[in-house]
């Protein structure tokens, strides 16, 4: 099956992102032009949303808006985001960041593995990915951040707390986003733990992140924080999550790891 014939949905959560989304979305139509975009949109005091809507009248039916009253966290947005998609039919939901971090030409690579799996995850940490004008200081958490989630969890994909991924509706169906809880990096663990966890194999494809262009980076030292309780906390609910995607899909991960890519 060709990408072209699944119905994908490119998620890019926003707050304060004007000087990036018009430059964003141009790249994307350039590069993955079958997609269809969905802003969620926390309220931003900077025109954002005012942007997005000429983009919506400059693109019809292809880029949608969620507007949140207020800053209601990443994980949250992704959430409404997964749900909204669902509800819309689409067979490939893609997370992407608003500040071009994430790299348009990247997206199209993600594209290509999309037919024949189910989860993809865009990594910076294995042979061909990296990081642009990040000091050493965050490339220690960052890289830190996937081994001690991968320490602790058992997992072996090489980038966990990184969020450009893509995922078929099946996967997001299984694991039900309502049941996360994590917010920040620890969210994106918490979305591919579970994953794994209904048998799905983590694709990696190497991507090259790139520091923010225009705006104020959300890094804060919260999310740091919650990432050092919540994988302890992921690990231990291991078995909870287990039963969850039981009653959800009828199978167990062993059952489930013999018929998924």
């Amino acid at each position: 099956m060709q990408s072209a014939a699944l119905k994908t949905l490119v998620i890019i959560p926003t707050y304060n992102e004007a000087d990036n989304i018009g430059p964003l979305t141009e790249g994307i139509r350039q590069h993955a032009p079958g997609v269809d975009i969905l802003f969620v949109d926390d309220n931003s005091q900077d025109g954002t949303q005012a942007i997005i809507g000429d983009l919506q009248a400059a693109h019809t039916g292809r880029v949608h808006l969620i507007s949140r009253p207020g800053k209601l966290g990443l994980g949250t947005a992704y959430v409404a985001a997964f749900k909204w998609g669902l509800a819309n039919g689409y067979d490939v939901l893609i997370e992407m960041d608003a500040d071009h971090s994430h790299r348009p030409e990247d997206l199209a690579e993600i594209l290509k593995l999309v037919p024949s799996s189910p989860v993809v995850i865009g990594s910076r940490y294995i042979p061909g990915g990296g990081t642009r004008n990040w000091s050493r200081f965050r490339q220690f958490i960052s890289r830190g951040g996937s081994l001690y989630a991968r320490t602790i969890l058992g997992l072996k994909a090489r980038d966990l707390t990184g969020g450009f991924n893509a995922w078929h509706r099946q996967v997001l169906e299984d694991i039900d986003p309502d049941q996360i809880r994590s917010e920040g990096y620890t969210f994106q663990v918490e979305l591919k733990f579970r994953a794994h966890l209904a048998g799905y194999a983590l694709r990696e494809v190497p991507i090259l992140f790139v520091e923010r262009r225009a705006g104020q980076s959300k890094m804060a030292g919260s999310i740091v924080a919650e990432a050092i309780y919540r994988i302890w906390l992921l690990a231990a609910q291991r078995g909870l999550i287990e039963r969850q995607v039981v009653e959800r899909t009828g199978r167990n991960q062993g059952a489930a790891a013999t018929v998924r890519r």
